[in-house]
């Protein structure tokens, strides 16, 4: 990517660390995974207890890596030989977590963060429980507005989702989304966090790549 076409992205992300920052959540932005985990690093304290969401975006910049290093008490949600019980018991211990990492759908130019959600466990966490939520997107995840995060979700986010959960769901032979009463159906939980009431609570770091659905 040229400088010219650099220009425009870096702007971009400016606008919107700017207006995350007006609404009380703290934006950064890294050009590599090195960065990140350094940023990762200054945020969340050694020894603290962590929990995730589920992320593509988690695996593709290595932080579920990071997390699994013994530096942190992590809830892993991914680890193997898991049943349904122990997943439920790592979703609702989330809620104690000093820190929560994932990902996102969609952040606005405006500074706020738009999330669907299947069971909710995610965005029930961003909204409420854990000490910290640090939320890793890409730079494809930024959007102008509202209107343009419901169609990213609509067009990428939900049926790429669905496809990598094997869904049987219109979306995946479509390639978007019908809004669909499908029992497979995973976009259940709407949630648009426009403000956080506590400073130093919510962290939104963008890495300079493409990452995630």
């Amino acid at each position: 990517m040229d400088n010219n076409a650099n220009f425009v992205i870096e702007k971009r992300v400016q606008r919107t660390i700017e207006n995350l920052e007006k609404n009380n959540i703290e934006g950064f932005y890294v050009k590599s995974e090195e960065e990140l985990i350094k940023k990762i690093t200054e945020i969340v304290k050694e020894g603290s207890t962590v929990s995730v969401g589920g992320s593509m975006t988690l695996f593709e910049t290595g932080v579920i890596n990071h997390l699994r290093s013994g530096r942190y008490n992590f809830l892993d949600r991914y680890k193997e030989g898991l049943s349904t019980d122990d997943l439920k018991d790592i979703f609702r211990k989330s809620f104690f977590a000093d820190a929560y990492f994932t990902s996102s759908n969609a952040i606005t130019e405006e500074g706020e963060i738009y999330n669907v959600d299947g069971n909710g466990n995610r965005v029930a966490a961003m909204i409420y429980g854990p000490d910290k939520v640090i939320i890793i997107a890409g730079i494809n995840k930024i959007v102008r507005d509202l209107d343009e995060a419901i169609i990213r979700n609509r067009e990428m986010s939900a049926p790429a989702n669905a496809k990598r959960l094997n869904k049987n769901t219109p979306c995946t032979k479509t390639g978007y989304c019908m809004d669909c009463s499908s029992p497979d159906r995973i976009c259940r939980n709407y949630v648009l966090i426009k403000n956080q009431g506590k400073k130093g609570r919510m962290f939104v770091i963008f890495v300079d790549k493409q990452l995630g659905y």
